[in-house]
């Protein structure tokens, strides 16, 4: 059986029974110990910017849907101007990932423009 039937499931015999349900509380209560979060967020508009804002600002890690405007959305290009002003303000970085998303990373973090698969 090959890598990918072992990631998406082939027809190995295992039933749903096989697997385990994660506790999702358990991990909630070490949310607190970490030094930075990754968030998702939805961007439509300017108060999204400013939950969004507050997070790069305390170190975080944001990954944004941009999917409820359209690409050439003048509002769109304004919050996204918005926020590289912050990523620069922060020396984070900020990348575009096709229409529909934005990651932005806080201080300290570099963002590769190079898929791990392509290099």
């Amino acid at each position: 059986m090959g890598i990918m039937s072992k990631i998406l499931g082939g027809d190995d015999g295992r039933a749903a029974g096989d697997y385990v349900e994660l506790d999702t509380e358990e991990f909630e209560t070490q949310r607190g110990t970490a030094a930075m979060h990754v968030h998702i967020a939805d961007l439509s508009d300017q108060t999204d910017v400013i939950d969004i804002k507050d997070a790069i600002y305390d170190g975080d890690f944001v990954i944004a849907d941009i999917t409820r405007h359209s690409t050439s959305d003048g509002t769109t290009e304004h919050l996204i101007d918005e926020l590289r002003q912050v990523t620069k303000e922060v020396d984070g970085d900020i990348v575009r990932k096709g229409d529909d998303q934005l990651v932005i990373a806080p201080t300290g973090v570099s963002i590769s423009r190079t898929k791990l698969n392509n290099q």
